[in-house]
């Protein structure tokens, strides 16, 4: 798949409130996330956040998207009950899977 398409699909199961698991696939065997709450060096430990921790209620849509060989990025609207900010995702791709991602936003809107 291609950077964007692999993005795509990552938010799809994210938001989807189903079984993380499907996220496995996707993720490189370096994988590794940084985000303004949490940051993991490994596919295995985000995934088993994500499942001790589903995401409820969480709502997305895409303002922005673009890719070039290696890496996409996503700007959009997050909403849950009582929070609506923007945020900003990055996916860094090599062969084939998401290697790195890159999440920001403003911690504010969740205090």
């Amino acid at each position: 798949m291609k950077p964007l398409q692999l993005a795509l699909k990552y938010m799809e199961v994210f938001y989807s409130g189903g079984d993380m698991q499907a996220l496995r696939p996707l993720l490189a065997e370096d994988f590794s996330f940084s985000g303004p709450f949490y940051t993991f060096e490994s596919a295995e430990a985000y995934i088993d956040s994500l499942k001790a921790d589903p995401p409820k209620e969480f709502e997305y849509e895409i303002i922005r998207s673009w890719e070039d060989d290696s890496s996409a990025c996503l700007i959009y609207q997050f909403s849950k009950p009582g929070v609506s900010t923007p945020m900003a995702q990055m996916f860094q791709v090599k062969e084939g899977r998401i290697s790195k991602i890159l999440l920001v936003f403003d911690t504010g809107a969740f205090a």
